[in-house]
């Protein structure tokens, strides 16, 4: 996603009241519908979300790769700015090598494996066929996990 007058207003005041002097910074909406953004940003409000997923293709196709240490405003699905984080660990393997804690940090359904590979598998295939291209589970993914930095109320 772009960056926009609303993300760059909350960088500014994340950097301003931390004294953070980062000039980059991501903008990332979760899931595919606005539905989806706004329920998957409120699990990272709550603090059960603390990892994501994607297919490394999506980054070779131009979005930009995560970084250790880099910052993501996430908006919901408007558009509109919910809090920032910073990843903390990146890990690079197969989508099907999820393993139960990263299914559990990830928030979503009843947080197991089995649940987590089984939504994935469903919404990269629904990307794939758009996008049109073969999907499969052996696809290779990055796995991120982050902390909420800003704002303060909803920091790890």
């Amino acid at each position: 996603m772009d960056r926009t007058l609303l993300t760059d207003d909350m960088w500014r005041r994340f950097c301003s009241a931390t004294g953070v002097s980062h000039e980059t910074y991501d903008v990332v909406a979760f899931g595919r519908a606005t539905q989806s953004e706004a329920k998957l940003a409120q699990l990272v409000i709550a603090g059960r979300k603390r990892a994501t997923v994607n297919l490394m293709r999506n980054y070779e196709a131009g979005e930009p790769l995560p970084v250790i240490g880099g910052y993501v405003v996430t908006v919901d699905g408007d558009g509109n700015p919910i809090c920032i984080w910073q990843t903390i660990e990146l890990r690079l393997g197969p989508l099907n090598s999820v393993d139960e804690q990263f299914a559990y940090d990830e928030g979503e359904g009843d947080q197991t494996c089995e649940w987590w590979l089984a939504a994935h598998c469903q919404e990269f295939a629904a990307e794939a066929a758009t996008r049109g291209y073969e999907f499969d589970d052996t696809m290779e993914a990055v796995f991120e996990r982050f902390r909420v930095v800003w704002p303060p109320e909803v920091a790890d």
